[in-house]
């Protein structure tokens, strides 16, 4: 016979309630845990990412020029004009090709140009003759003038000793006043005729001198002009000048073609005497100064050099520097050769240095990650820098000397603040 137990049925009623709260409550505490919880670091693949250790000592700060060219010194370049209106009847030899300073690269043509020295030559021989005949008229009237000269100094010499025996034998009374008078008289004007002969004479030669001067300037004049047209014949054969490379002109010469007097026909470039022009970012080139240090990769061989030149131009954001080069070629280096280039800004010691990140200016805070000595994480650490080089960059605060970073660029993970390093 059963018993009715109403108390039983309650109390497992109440045990439900109780079991149901607790399991909201517990379910409600696993919310709030797992909200709070933050979201598992991301994967990096490790091998994808490169890394450096800060370190301590010295640090060059450099600037990279990672386009630039060979190019020739303005003391290396021979443009050869035409001296006259001429044409091209012969090419020696093309562009590129290795030349002697005697070498002939191209014949010019000019007929106008031998009849000008013909005529030219027979002026100057015509001049020349006419210098002879005048010098021997000057000379034949000189001469007379001399001989004149000199009839009236022997008769001045004549009645000056006339005079003076006149002279004593007045005082001895042997003849009279009259006679001494007159001789006397006679001395005196031979005096003066002398004395005029004499300046008649320097003046006629003084003539002499300035009538064969001027001769002698047509005969030079007329030599010069036959000098000036016979070098101008002489540059119908075109010579390198100098030992070197020939280089294309822009307007490339051909058989037939006609040049006016000064225009190129020629271009000899020396190989040795060769430059390097780096393109510098203009935000990289304010503290470039003449003379600094730099090194030139041709791609065959790295060449020292210095600062030669700094353009003051600024084309599509870069500055174009001259480095000068103080070592030798290597094989191959020709001009419009593409190299690289790196300058030397200076030499900081005692510096707090890690590799340049992939992102981020120098005298800023970046924010990259470092690695945890354990190796297995990375967190993000605001660093705060100072001067950069190509490669490295100064540290000032937010690392220590022997911290791992990841040089990497890292902008896809900018919303965590750790990664996993698998």
């Amino acid at each position: 016979m059963d018993i009715a137990r109403p108390d039983i049925k309650q109390k497992k009623k109440r045990q439900m309630f109780v079991y149901a709260g607790v399991a909201v409550v517990v379910i409600a505490i696993a919310v709030v845990i797992v909200a709070r919880l933050k979201p598992a670091a991301p994967p990096v693949d490790r091998s994808a990412i490169w890394t450096d250790t800060v370190k301590r000592g010295p640090m060059i700060r450099q600037v990279r020029g990672s386009t630039g060219t060979l190019v020739p010194r303005e003391d290396s370049i021979l443009l050869i004009p035409a001296l006259t209106d001429a044409t091209v009847v012969r090419i020696r030899v093309l562009p590129g090709a290795k030349v002697s300073p005697d070498d002939i690269l191209l014949d010019l043509a000019d007929p106008q140009l031998n009849q000008q020295l013909l005529s030219a030559k027979l002026a100057q021989q015509q001049a020349e003759a006419d210098y002879k005949s005048l010098q021997s008229q000057l000379q034949s009237t000189l001469m007379d003038k001399r001989t004149t000269a000199a009839q009236i100094d022997a008769d001045y010499s004549t009645d000056k000793r006339q005079a003076d025996t006149d002279a004593q034998l007045c005082k001895l009374g042997v003849v009279s006043g009259l006679v001494c008078g007159a001789s006397q008289n006679k001395f005196e004007q031979l005096a003066e005729q002398k004395k005029i002969s004499m300046q008649q004479l320097d003046v006629n030669e003084k003539a002499i001198e300035v009538q064969l001067s001027s001769a002698q300037s047509k005969i030079d004049q007329a030599k010069t002009l036959v000098d000036l047209y016979q070098k101008q014949t002489a540059a119908l054969e075109v010579k390198a000048g100098i030992g070197g490379e020939v280089a294309a002109l822009p307007t490339p010469m051909s058989v037939g073609t006609h040049v006016a007097a000064g225009t190129p026909v020629a271009e000899v470039i020396q190989l040795d005497k060769l430059k390097a022009a780096l393109q510098i970012a203009e935000t990289q080139a304010h503290d470039i100064q003449l003379g600094q240090p730099a090194s030139v990769d041709t791609h065959n061989g790295v060449v020292p050099g210095h600062v030669s030149r700094i353009d003051p131009t600024v084309l599509n954001g870069t500055r174009t520097v001259d480095v000068q080069l103080d070592g030798p070629l290597p094989p191959g280096a020709v001009p419009n050769l593409s190299v690289d280039g790196t300058i030397d800004l200076e030499r900081m010691t005692d510096v707090l240095r890690v590799g340049r990140p992939a992102l981020g200016n120098e005298n800023s805070t970046l924010s990259l990650f470092k690695v945890d000595p354990d190796g297995k994480d990375a967190i993000r650490v605001p660093v705060k820098v100072g001067r950069a080089s190509v490669n490295e960059i100064q540290v000032l605060e937010g690392l220590k000397e022997g911290d791992t970073v990841i040089l990497s660029d890292m902008s896809r993970y900018d919303n965590v603040d750790r990664v996993r390093l698998e």
